[in-house]
Parts: structure tokens; C-alpha cells; sequence
């Protein structure tokens, strides 16, 4: 099918994947891609998997210039393998994707669309679901401020992180939105730096969306556009593992931005209620860890270790 003539589908649009132990929803992601009606061009960075998933869809779609699969010889973390593959990338548009998120191209284009209807735009993100078509709270988020959370502790959901009010059916601005998709024009991704490579695994996503707002410009969920997100392909068999970095990722989100942060004594605080948090989950994490071996999943089906 050729590319649709329309001003938001005529650049190049450079499409950014990381996987890691994706799994079967990396392939599929890939093939999913490579069937939107743009021009565009998918780079995977491949953050050293070990399931042959990146290599045997390199092969399957040998055929294909577009795709380009990059190997890291290690675990780079998310947003330094966002960098590497941005700046191996040719796009005046950047799309982040997930690999189990799941963009009907109707919303590509939607998404472009948005990021061309205002020149303040400087990224969009869309409302990711479940299976079960379940919006996720993460979809519109404000950003964690020590206050913040406190008040989600204490029930006062208006004033928490996330936002519960139902979504609307257009695009509304938003202090954050989720990292599993984030659409935005290079010259902005390059102006703030990409990500920030201090963060392995979550949190990026919170630290990225404040950063363009603090130079002036605005973040927008597409709240229009509903994209299935399986979440948990490449996480959920090294839960301790990706707990650990959220937590790491609170602290370094707070130290950067939080004004809270300003004074030792509440820092100190923060600090201990992070790592406490992090270590009343740890038996829950071990024991889901455990029913992921091989041999210690009760439901007879093969398990895989961290």
C-alpha cells in the first residue's frame, strides 16, 4: 500500500523499540509496524535477550530495509538503548514503543496528527489498556511530587499522581504520560538530551515529559487514542530486578525535581520510605520468582528465572 499523501503521514516517522526477553510480542510488534501505510523506518534495540527473538525476526524480515535490529552486548537500560537507537535513526518524527504495545496505524496517524496541530506540541502519548480494554492509570499521571504521594496514601485521589477523573475523547494536556508509547520531533528529543541515562528501568518516561514541559512546551495525551499494552513481557519473570530500579528511579526522580528534596531531613525520610517500600515486597517478589522456574510454576507451565 502506498503512503497517504496527508502533511502528518509525509515525514519520515523513526520508530524505536527496545527489547529485552520480549518474547513472542516483540515479533509480533514488528510485524504490526511494518504494516502501518507510512514512511518509516523501526529500529530494535535488542538489549542482549537471550529467547533468539530479535534474531529470528531480523531474519524473517531480512527482506525489509526498514527494520534494523541493533545488538547491545549488554543490558543497557531502557532509555540509554532509546538514545543509542535515536541517534541511529534518520526520522524528523520519533516514536517510543513498547514491544507489547499494540499501535493500529488509524492511531499512528491520529498521533501525528496531534503533534502537528500545535507547534508548542513537544510529545504525545496515548491511553494504553489491557486486554480487557481497562485504561491504565500510568496513561495520565502528574508528576510524583513528595505531596503528591502522600495524598494518594491517604486516599485524596484528586490530589495524588494519577489522575482518576474519566478520560475524555480528545486530546487534553498533561503533566506526564506513559513511556510504553511517547511520540515527539527530534529537534525536542535531541534539546532536552534524550533521556536521562542516569535511570535503568522506570521513572525515564516521568523525568522526560518534565523536562520538555520545563522548556516551555507542552506534553499531551491523545486521549482519542487507546492502544493495547500486554505490559510485563520483558519484566515479569525478574520481578526483584525491575522493583529494585522503580525504586532507584523514585529516588533519583525526586533528588532531581522535587522541591521536598531541598531540605535533609525529609530527603533522609523519602529516602527510608523508598527502601522500605522495596523491602516489605521483596518476599512477594521471591515467591513469584520462584514460581517462574522451571519446574515451580504450580500450573504445570515452564517458568523462567531472572
Amino acid at each position: 500500500m502506498s503512503p497517504p499523501s496527508s502533511p502528518a503521514a509525509s515525514r519520515l516517522l523513526s520508530v524505536i523499540v527496545v527489547a529485552a526477553d520480549s518474547g513472542p510480542a516483540l515479533r509480533e510488534c514488528i510485524r504490526n509496524v511494518l504494516d502501518w501505510p507510512l514512511r518509516l523506518e523501526l529500529l530494535v534495540l535488542d538489549n542482549a535477550s537471550n529467547d533468539g527473538v530479535p534474531q529470528a525476526a531480523a531474519r524473517a524480515c531480512a527482506h525489509d530495509p526498514r527494520l534494523q535490529v541493533i545488538y547491545n552486548r549488554e543490558n543497557l537500560g531502557f532509555g540509554t538503548a532509546v538514545n543509542r537507537g535515536a541517534a541511529q535513526s534518520s526520522g524528523d518524527v520519533l516514536l517510543v514503543l513498547n514491544p507489547d504495545c499494540m499501535l493500529a496505524a488509524p492511531g499512528t496517524t491520529r498521533l501525528l496528527e496531534v503533534l502537528d496541530s500545535d507547534t508548542n506540541i513537544g510529545l504525545v502519548g496515548a491511553v494504553t489498556c489491557n486486554a480487557q480494554g481497562k485504561p491504565d492509570p500510568a496513561s495520565w499521571r502528574r508528576d510524583p511530587l513528595f505531596r503528591r504521594a502522600v495524598a494518594s496514601m491517604l486516599g485524596l485521589a484528586r490530589a495524588g499522581v494519577n489522575i482518576t477523573r474519566p478520560l475524555p475523547d480528545h486530546p487534553v494536556d498533561a503533566e506526564a504520560v506513559s513511556g510504553a508509547l511517547m511520540l515527539l520531533p527530534r529537534r525536542v528529543f535531541e534539546r532536552v538530551g534524550g533521556f536521562d541515562p542516569g535511570y535503568f528501568l522506570h521513572c525515564e518516561d516521568l523525568d522526560l515529559c518534565r523536562r520538555v514541559r520545563d522548556t516551555g512546551l507542552r506534553v499531551v495525551l491523545a486521549a482519542d487514542v487507546h492502544v493495547l499494552h500486554a505490559k510485563g513481557g520483558s519484566s515479569a519473570h525478574r520481578p526483584i530486578f525491575v522493583s529494585r530500579h522503580k525504586h532507584r528511579g523514585m529516588w533519583r526522580w525526586f533528588r532531581k525535581f522535587d522541591p521536598a528534596a531541598r531540605n535533609p531531613l525529609l530527603a533522609g525520610l523519602v529516602w527510608l520510605g523508598i527502601w522500605a517500600h522495596f523491602a516489605l515486597q521483596l518476599p512477594i517478589l521471591f515467591a513469584r520468582k520462584l514460581l517462574r522456574r522451571p519446574g515451580g510454576n504450580r500450573h504445570g507451565e515452564p517458568g523462567r528465572g531472572q
